[in-house]
């Protein structure tokens, strides 16, 4: 499943260990604070338990939307959509 990554972190450590963690688990990034890629349910599930240890549950915001492909081919993307320095053709994949 295509797996979309947001969040909005308060504590700089933690922020930085989503962020690591989201890379290790082979999403890319997209935006600073923003990752897509695949992963397949029990992957998912894994990566929520790790983001959920580390987050302040009063302050920080995390959403993890699945999608498929067709579903994704039909988002619409505005302006710079994607920060061109962090997209891979990895992510280029996924649309195209």
């Amino acid at each position: 499943m295509i797996i979309w990554v947001l969040y909005d972190i308060k504590n700089d450590a933690a922020r930085n260990f989503v962020a690591k963690t989201l890379k290790q688990a082979g999403l890319y990034r997209v935006q600073y604070s923003c990752f897509l890629g695949t992963l397949n349910a029990d992957e998912k599930d894994t990566l929520e338990l790790q983001i959920e240890k580390v987050i302040n549950e009063e302050t920080d915001k995390i959403y993890i939307f699945r999608m498929n492909k067709e579903q994704l081919k039909e988002c619409t993307m505005m302006g710079q959509a994607f920060d061109e320095k962090l997209v891979t053709d990895e992510v280029k994949a996924l649309f195209f």
